[in-house]
């Protein structure tokens, strides 16, 4: 095994971790390195989209059980978490929009929670650190202020005249966004999903899908983690979330047999590079054992 190093992911909410890069933490925590996951909201505006939980026990306390789900998550994929301690900003709808209510998330001043996450990189003291792109990977607006405290903290936290008071500076040597939602890889497993004569999730999607309007993210990939033996435990994470998965939804419509052979990685895209690394890569800490250890 290669010296211990260490991965922080940056999520919105809870079951995040689990729809974006799970198998990548459960492959580098397998092999010995410190991996956090950090939640910034309690996700108490997620809706119970898995019908089996839909119950009055459930709904009087739903703040609580997602914690317990976030938990049960982290065991599987065997990581350390860490709550930031936000309160879910809810998803808008309507034409337009309606205003966010005051306190949460999205509308905390934006030094205010980049504080609190830099208190959390001083003290795990990571390596690299994964989180999303300017865009959410969907317009969620707590997914794209997770994107702007990631990067806040990334380029904040090794400066010693910046946040005061939050421990010592530690400054990460890479910056990663996730980019799990492909349509190259859905294209796949959608032809995949016909061939053998079933149905797939994805006509719909992938239909309304403008590649004018939404360029597909594969085009940014520069990393491609293979993690394809992690695949069940990303799975097993996924379903700990029982109130936002539905276990017959299309996140398993495809075997993970069929995952392995047709897209067996994960992909993400360097944005930040302290470290002499080559692209395209295959490991987030490809030049970070080099620089560890020199």
């Amino acid at each position: 095994m290669a010296d211990k190093l260490r991965l922080m992911t940056v999520h919105a909410h809870p079951d995040d971790e689990s729809s974006k890069g799970a198998a990548t933490t459960a492959r580098y925590a397998a092999e010995g390195h410190e991996v956090m996951v950090v939640t910034c909201t309690g996700g108490e505006a997620g809706s119970i989209l898995n019908p089996a939980m839909d119950r009055p026990e459930v709904v009087s306390n739903l703040t609580e059980v997602r914690r317990e789900e976030m938990a049960r998550a982290a065991e599987i994929l065997g990581v350390q978490h860490r709550w930031l301690g936000f309160v879910d900003s809810g998803l808008p709808e309507g034409d337009p929009l309606p205003p966010l209510p005051d306190g949460v998330f999205a509308t905390v001043p934006l030094e205010e929670s980049t504080r609190e996450l830099v208190k959390v990189v001083r003290e795990f003291r990571p390596h690299v650190v994964i989180t999303y792109d300017e865009n959410g990977g969907y317009p969620h607006p707590d997914h794209i202020r997770c994107h702007e405290i990631s990067v806040a903290a990334f380029d904040a936290a090794g400066d010693p005249d910046l946040y005061e008071g939050t421990g010592e500076p530690w400054q990460p040597l890479k910056l990663y966004y996730s980019h799990g939602f492909s349509r190259r890889r859905m294209q796949l497993f959608h032809e995949s999903l016909l061939a053998e004569g079933k149905e797939s999730p994805w006509t719909d999607w992938l239909a309304r899908w403008d590649e004018q309007k939404r360029p597909d993210p594969d085009d940014r990939v520069t990393t491609r983690v293979p993690c394809g033996e992690y695949f069940e435990k990303r799975d097993d994470a996924l379903r700990a979330h029982a109130t936002q998965i539905d276990p017959t939804s299309r996140w398993f419509a495809v075997s993970c047999d069929v995952q392995r052979e047709l897209w067996p990685t994960e992909d993400y895209e360097l944005v930040r590079s302290l470290v002499d690394t080559t692209l395209p890569e295959d490991d987030l800490f490809d030049g970070v054992q080099e620089k560890v250890c020199a």
